[in-house]
C-alpha cells in the first residue's frame, strides 16, 4: 500500500503558500487566545484581582480550538495544501529514519526493498531540502545519493522511487529480523 507519493512542487510556490498558511494559523491562534482569555476573565474574573490563571486558561483554550480548527477545517483547504504536503513528506521521511538501521543493513546485502526504500528516502530528502531552500545539507548528501543511484542502476532496479510503500517498510523489518 502506498503511504506517500512525492509530487513535483515549485520551491517558491511552496514557501509562499506555507508562509501564508502559517500566518493564517498564527492569526487564528492570536484572535482565539486573546478572545478566550478576555471571555474567561469577563465571566469568572475579579475586577482588580489576580486573573493570571484565567488568562492562561483562556490562552490554552484558544490553542486547543486552533488545533481543532487546523485538523478539522483548515487541513482540507486549498491554501493549506503545501503545508499539509510538507508535513506528510517529513512524516514519511521520519518513518524511514525510524528503521534506517534496518535499511542500511539491507542495502549492504543487496535487499531490493531496502534499496528502493533508501532511494525513496534520498528523493524525499532532496525534495525537502529544495523546498526548504537548504542547499548546504543537500550538497553534503549528494555523493551518497549518487552512489546509491549507481548501485540501483547496476542491479537493474528502477531509480524513480517516488512512492513510499508500506510493504517495503515491513519487508525491511522482516529481513532484519531474519538476518
Amino acid at each position: 500500500m502506498v503511504i506517500f507519493e512525492i509530487k513535483q512542487l515549485s520551491p517558491e510556490t511552496y514557501r509562499q503558500q506555507t508562509r501564508r498558511s502559517t500566518l493564517i494559523v498564527a492569526a487564528t491562534f492570536a484572535v482565539l487566545a486573546m478572545g478566550m482569555a478576555t471571555v474567561a476573565i469577563g465571566i469568572f474574573g475579579e475586577a482588580g484581582g489576580d486573573n493570571l490563571r484565567l488568562n492562561a486558561l483562556g490562552v490554552a483554550a484558544g490553542l486547543l480550538i486552533t488545533i481543532a480548527l487546523v485538523r478539522s477545517v483548515y487541513w482540507t483547504q486549498p491554501w493549506m495544501s503545501c503545508a499539509v504536503y510538507g508535513w506528510r513528506l517529513k512524516r514519511s521521511l521520519m518513518r524511514v529514519t525510524n528503521v534506517m538501521h534496518h535499511v542500511t543493513s539491507g542495502v549492504a546485502v543487496g535487499d531490493p526493498d531496502a534499496m528502493k526504500l533508501l532511494r525513496f528516502y534520498h528523493l524525499g530528502l532532496t525534495q525537502m531540502h529544495q523546498l526548504d531552500s537548504n542547499s548546504a545539507a543537500l550538497s553534503e548528501a549528494a555523493r551518497e545519493i549518487d552512489r546509491h543511484r549507481e548501485a540501483l542502476d547496476a542491479r537493474g532496479i528502477e531509480t524513480d522511487q517516488n512512492r513510499l510503500d508500506s510493504d517495503w517498510l515491513e519487508s525491511v523489518k522482516r529481513f532484519a529480523a531474519t538476518a
